[in-house]
């Protein structure tokens, strides 16, 4: 089912300090779905700090050191996947997918993931652009929502 508009719901005022890694395949895409990030994140009240990868399937470790520096609250994962002829692209979507979930569940982590997976550049821009389907506010209101969550039931933490 095709998704016509964006979340534009308000997010919550968490304050902290969010990362947002990126994968930087495609430098207009990473463009697009960190300002959409960036957006919202400042929104929440958060100081944001952007930092790139070499490729998707470098985000779960990237995001492990960033969460054991201890130096943030909340983390947004960006970047883009275009399907093409061979298995590889499975491999990339899958593995990237659940590398950043084990991270997340390992440390406790406040992650929203907005890593594209599409089979066209033109889906891969119509989901980064922070004016049309925005996956990249998406993801960082998920982080944001996720952080709002432990500061409720994990308040020590």
């Amino acid at each position: 089912m095709k998704q016509d508009k964006k979340d534009v719901a308000g997010v919550e005022k968490v304050g902290g300090r969010a990362l947002v890694l990126e994968a930087r395949f495609y430098g207009d895409i990473a463009d697009g779905l960190y300002e959409g990030a960036r957006r919202v994140l400042e929104e929440a009240g958060m100081t944001v700090d952007r930092r790139d990868v070499p490729g998707a399937l470098e985000i779960p470790a990237a995001l492990q050191f960033a969460a054991l520096s201890g130096q943030y609250d909340a983390f947004v994962c960006t970047g883009c996947v275009i399907r093409g002829e061979t298995y590889h692209f499975e491999v990339v979507c899958n593995e990237s997918a659940r590398g950043i979930s084990d991270v997340a569940l390992d440390l406790n982590l406040c992650v929203g993931n907005g890593i594209l997976t599409v089979d066209t550049l033109a889906q891969a821009q119509e989901r980064a652009d922070p004016d049309n389907m925005d996956k990249g506010g998406g993801a960082a209101r998920a982080a944001v929502k996720m952080l709002a969550l432990k500061k409720e039931w994990m308040p020590s933490k």
